[in-house]
């Protein structure tokens, strides 16, 4: 296939046989990149731009218990390297969601991972059990920690207490991998990650979007509807990173990192920090290939550094990593 795809490392190992699958749980992808929530729709949005069994993971967006209009628009405000949002978890609560949405996600080349977004431990529970249920979805990530909701949508994710009861509630009724969605709002964030850990997390990601807020000089008054919401984007990838670093020290089970990553030296970041893969998420608006181009990047760093597997390099710039390789 040409001389990008014959180029052989010191290992005698092409660039097509690198190994760049990962383990989240019993969940094996074969590419280290997953859809961020809301970011990517179900995946058919950017089928004509983007193969998608080149990906490794779709992250649904977060379904709750009940429907949710969401906020009051402006939803979406840009910011220096970033984006503001503040959805609101507009969704059309898991019933219709099982109804109407569920059974297209079937045909999905790639894993599907859906996203269940509560505010009770009860919520959590009920969701969780209903979605995972159905075979279109092959694991579950659970939103604790959405900024933009107001601090109820950051409760969980915020107190320890709460993030075990949520995680064990899920854990208890399902078997499926569970991710656990960590908020960089707290003060200790590696605490919060060792509690989801010790209550049956399969892996965490790590980070959500950053609490902000932009005002309009002119109207005086804040540009989003709902005053604040979460910042998203190249703007808070350093915030990413060392929350990935932080936690990484403290707990075993995999990671996936997230924050502004658009390309592979971003991703490579997140990886040797201790990140077993990696979320893609507001880099999909301005690059649909951006996810392509990423393991593409992390192929030739890894052939050209003479390694085999991704694996290798998870947390080699962290001395501290717990984490297997």
């Amino acid at each position: 296939m040409g001389a990008r795809t014959s180029l052989v490392n010191a290992k005698n190992v092409t660039l097509s046989q690198l190994d760049v699958s990962v383990k989240l749980g019993a969940l094996r992808l074969s590419a280290p990149t997953l859809m961020g929530s809301g970011c990517y729709g179900s995946g058919e949005e950017y089928a004509p731009f983007v193969d998608l069994a080149a990906l490794g993971a779709i992250v649904l967006k977060s379904v709750t218990r009940h429907p949710r209009l969401g906020n009051a628009p402006p939803r979406l405000v840009s910011a220096p390297s970033g984006l503001l949002n503040a959805i609101g978890l507009q969704n059309p609560g898991i019933d219709a969601y099982l109804e109407n949405d569920v059974a297209k996600f079937a045909d999905r080349p790639c894993a599907v991972i859906g996203s269940v977004a509560g505010f009770s431990v009860d919520d959590y529970a009920d969701v969780t059990e209903r979605l995972a249920a159905r075979d279109e979805i092959d694991a579950i990530e659970l939103n604790i920690s959405c900024p933009n909701v107001g601090t109820e949508g950051e409760t969980f994710a915020c107190d320890p207490a709460l993030a075990e009861a949520a995680t064990r509630a899920a854990r208890r009724v399902t078997g499926k991998p569970l991710i656990v969605k960590l908020s960089p709002n707290v003060t200790d964030v590696a605490a919060i990650a060792r509690t989801v850990e010790a209550a049956g997390a399969d892996a965490l990601a790590v980070i959500n979007t950053v609490r902000g807020m932009s005002i309009d000089v002119d109207r005086r008054m804040p540009r989003l509807g709902n005053a604040s919401g979460g910042l998203s984007g190249p703007a808070i990838r350093p915030i990413a990173v060392l929350a990935v670093w932080e936690v990484a020290q403290a707990v075993k089970i995999p990671i996936v990192g997230q924050g502004g990553i658009e390309t592979a030296r971003d991703a490579l970041e997140f990886i040797l920090a201790g990140a077993s893969a990696v979320g893609i998420g507001t880099g999909n608006f301005t690059d649909p290939r951006a996810p392509l181009n990423v393991v593409a990047g992390i192929r030739d760093y890894l052939a050209a550094r003479g390694h085999a597997a991704l694996g290798e390099i998870v947390g080699k710039a962290n001395p501290r990593f717990l984490g297997a390789r």
